[in-house]
């Protein structure tokens, strides 16, 4: 079984071309969003990134060029006018997330009402904004959600994470009916446990880590750019006919 802490894989050198297209990246500052975001701008997209922290825009901006701004996606009018000021978007990448751990029986309502702030209604408002200016400017666009593999099985711990990534591979089903005949597709990415710096600090205990890893055919747990590949390709053009789907990033977890 491969060990949580070795290098990726090796793998091709996917090559995407957003060129001439502006992206919207929410959670961008950090992990999996800071991925994502520094792989569009790699592939020629304008891209605008959301996070609560400006030294994490900074440093991102400085790295990769992207234009920054700070909002707390927590509460509707922070997330509303984080997309207003993102400006036109062509492409929407609704990543901002966050994970409150608590047991079932002491699960707080502040906790659960947090979380599906930042994790569902967040993606509701942003995307409302973003696809209301495609509509107004006959715009065909694309729209991914990163929801998580805890949407489709329970984990201990996760009572309000694991209902908010249901809720929203919800959202992006309706969306995506209720969007696709503007031209706009929407889709979910479903990822397993993703070796970020958070995760690796969750998960780098052997005797955690094992019983998922047990679960994985491929046997290791999914870096950031696996995660940020599959978003790009939803983006894309090569997804041209892809629209209201979960798709899993979990080397095949939900298969086992």
């Amino acid at each position: 079984m491969t060990d949580p802490h070795l290098p990726p894989v090796s793998r091709p050198n996917v090559q995407f071309d957003f060129s001439g297209q502006r992206a919207l990246v929410t959670g961008g500052g950090k992990g999996i969003g800071r991925e994502i975001a520094s792989l569009l701008a790699r592939s020629g997209a304008a891209v605008v990134a959301v996070s609560r922290s400006a030294e994490d825009l900074f440093s991102l901006s400085r790295e990769t060029g992207c234009e920054g701004v700070a909002a707390d996606l927590g509460t509707v009018d922070g997330a509303k006018r984080a997309a207003e000021a993102a400006g036109p978007i062509d492409l929407l990448v609704n990543n901002a997330g966050i994970a409150l751990l608590e047991p079932f029986l002491d699960a707080t309502p502040e906790a659960f009402d947090q979380t599906m702030n930042v994790n569902v209604r967040a993606a509701l408002i942003v995307s409302q904004v973003v696809a209301r200016g495609m509509i107004a400017r006959r715009t065909a666009g694309a729209i991914v959600n990163v929801s998580s593999q805890s949407s489709s099985v329970g984990l201990p711990l996760h009572a309000a994470y694991c209902a908010s990534k249901g809720a929203l591979d919800q959202l992006t089903r309706v969306m995506a009916i209720e969007l696709g005949p503007h031209g706009i597709r929407v889709n979910a990415v479903n990822p397993t446990v993703t070796l970020t710096p958070m995760g690796q600090m969750a998960w780098g205990d052997p005797a955690r880590s094992a019983p998922m890893l047990s679960r994985i055919p491929l046997g290791r747990f999914a870096q950031p750019l696996d995660v940020a590949q599959a978003v790009a390709y939803l983006l894309s053009d090569g997804a041209a006919m892809i629209n209201g789907v979960m798709l899993p990033v979990d080397g095949g977890f939900l298969t086992s």
